[in-house]
């Protein structure tokens, strides 16, 4: 490549970049579930620059270019949601899913509040599953989002290293 990837905060200007980089992204995902109505795929440029104003959104580039992004807020309970973990298809399986994983979860581990993060994905979408366990994570709770998909929720407690389970596999709930 020649070039360098660059991790950084996101600016309000990159939001129109985050979104169109993010319907690229989760084309796959609904082409696996069969359904192109999800969010990911509806949401608009206002409703995402109130989620970067709420939160915290980090982005990857590759020059100018903003090629990955992630984002995550802390609610009142220390829990930090990270969500919308996208990388452009061409960059995927060089490690920079996991480069912006860790990233976002530094910057959370050194907001006081933030006790434990948590993220979801759901049940087919394998390469997430295994990404997320590979730093740390395990599922916490199964949800039926449909008759078409089944939201898997993981998490694991701040200052848990990657690859060491964040649960024990007796603290696994499931609901419907």
């Amino acid at each position: 490549m020649g070039m360098s990837v660059s991790i950084t905060a996101a600016a309000v200007q990159d939001a129109e970049h985050i979104l169109k980089l993010q319907y690229l992204c989760y084309q796959s995902e609904a082409a696996l579930y069969g359904d192109y109505s999800i969010e990911p795929l509806t949401q608009t440029l206002e409703d995402l620059r109130a989620e970067l104003a709420r939160g915290h959104a980090l982005v990857a580039r590759l020059g100018d270019e903003v090629i990955a992004s992630v984002r995550g807020e802390v609610d009142e309970a220390g829990v930090a949601r990270i969500a919308k973990l996208i990388v452009h298809p061409r960059m995927q399986r060089h490690g920079l899913g996991g480069r912006l994983l860790g990233a976002i979860e530094t910057h959370f581990a050194a907001d006081s509040a933030a006790k434990r993060f948590q993220l979801f994905t759901g049940h087919r979408s394998d390469r997430n599953l295994r990404l997320y366990r590979r730093h740390g994570y395990a599922p916490v709770s199964e949800l039926s989002a449909g008759p078409r998909l089944t939201v898997i929720t993981l998490e694991k407690r701040v200052g848990t290293a990657e690859g060491a389970p964040g649960r024990s596999a007796g603290e696994y709930t499931t609901s419907a």
